[in-house]
């Protein structure tokens, strides 16, 4: 087994990110769903009892895409003024997860509102009310108390038996804040031992190095590079169908399953293939390459799932012995017009990601016979 001592220094990093475009990072097009199938069911809480359940942690509030709190006093006090006047309030999206546990899709900010002020963080900042103006929960009259706790707010509750990519359509449409990629949202509907596993392997040193710093952190496209490596390793590119949404939830689903050890065991796994892929590509890892092209192209998402997994059979030396068979082996495949083709054009297609795996691995199968 080699150490990372082995590994070349990196190439000087380019500016900006650079990933293919047409890889299909996320599903896209008109999903295929009956309107009427939808499972989202209304519910009606008051404000003390859905603070009673964030208490409870009974909702999870703060996931990692989240971004930090960011109304200021003055909009959180229109807020609570708004409630004092019993202006009705826009309804609140919340996602079920598999352990009955509710994730805030939109509605994030209110909450917080809610919380801070009832817990007496802050006052009031409305200058037109001065009965109002500068007094904390505490220094309500009671009417004003029970008025903020028993107002009632409409909560939508999407079901954890509605499909993945379902689930991700509906909360990129009603998340109210910043746009948000499908990672995360699956960070956030997925809360637990795989996303930390995403988020520590995506940190890396080595994942940084190998990817040349062209993934996007604040959109978590690294995280879904790793996903995206965990899901043909675990479950395997047979068991793809056509849905890249569904498939990479699967593979968290079943890592959230997985011991502590069993977790660690998958990360030695993960760094061995980004220490041999950099061993015999270096700079042009998981990217296309030719004899005559010195520079390095885009990183492809579809050439990543295929060499991040192939060269898990075999040991280090055996890879060693066969590393210019292998450079030069690769490298022609990109003249193949299927292959490239499979790694180009419509990659999320259940014939074009079988068929790159089944010529990669048996490309390999050829040089180890």
């Amino acid at each position: 087994m080699t150490t990372d001592s082995t590994i070349p220094p990196a190439a000087e990093p380019i500016e900006g990110l650079d990933i293919e475009p047409d890889t299909d990072l996320i599903s896209k097009g008109q999903p295929e769903y009956p309107i009427d199938t939808l499972m989202i069911r209304t519910e009606s809480r008051t404000v003390h009892d859905v603070l009673r359940r964030i208490e409870r942690k009974d909702y999870i509030m703060y996931p990692d895409f989240q971004r930090d709190f960011i109304w200021n006093e003055e909009k959180q006090s229109k807020l609570i003024e708004s409630v004092l006047m019993r202006i009705p309030l826009p309804v609140f999206y919340f996602a079920e997860n598999e352990d009955g546990k509710h994730v805030v899709v939109d509605g994030l900010q209110r909450i917080t509102t809610f919380e801070r002020f009832v817990n007496n963080e802050f006052k009031l900042r409305l200058r037109e009310s001065p009965e109002l103006n500068g007094k904390r929960f505490a220094d309500l009259p009671v009417k004003l108390k029970n008025r903020i706790e028993d107002c009632n707010l409409t909560l939508y509750l999407i079901d954890a038996k509605v499909g993945e990519r379902i689930r991700l359509d509906i909360f990129e449409r009603v998340n109210g804040g910043v746009p948000l990629t499908r990672q995360q949202m699956r960070n956030c509907l997925f809360n637990g031992g795989a996303t930390q596993f995403l988020k520590k392997q995506a940190n890396s040193a080595l994942f940084v190095l190998v990817t040349g710093r062209s993934l996007s952190v604040d959109q978590m496209r690294d995280r879904e590079f790793v996903n995206r490596f965990c899901a043909f390793h675990l479950l395997g590119y047979k068991a793809y169908r056509g849905d890249m949404d569904d498939f990479l939830a699967s593979a968290l689903k079943k890592m959230n399953q997985m011991s502590t050890d069993e977790l660690a065991q998958l990360g030695s796994i993960f760094a061995k293939s980004l220490r041999i892929n950099y061993k015999l590509f270096g700079q042009h890892s998981f990217r296309k390459f030719s004899q005559k092209e010195k520079n390095r192209s885009v990183l492809n998402a579809s050439l990543w799932d295929v060499l991040s997994t192939a060269f898990i059979p075999y040991f280090d030396h055996d890879i060693d012995t066969k590393h210019d068979q292998i450079f030069n082996a690769v490298r022609d495949l990109f003249q193949e017009s299927e292959f490239n083709s499979a790694i180009t054009i419509s990659t999320n297609d259940t014939k074009k990601v079988t068929y790159r795996f089944t010529r990669m691995y048996t490309l390999m199968t050829e040089i180890f016979a």
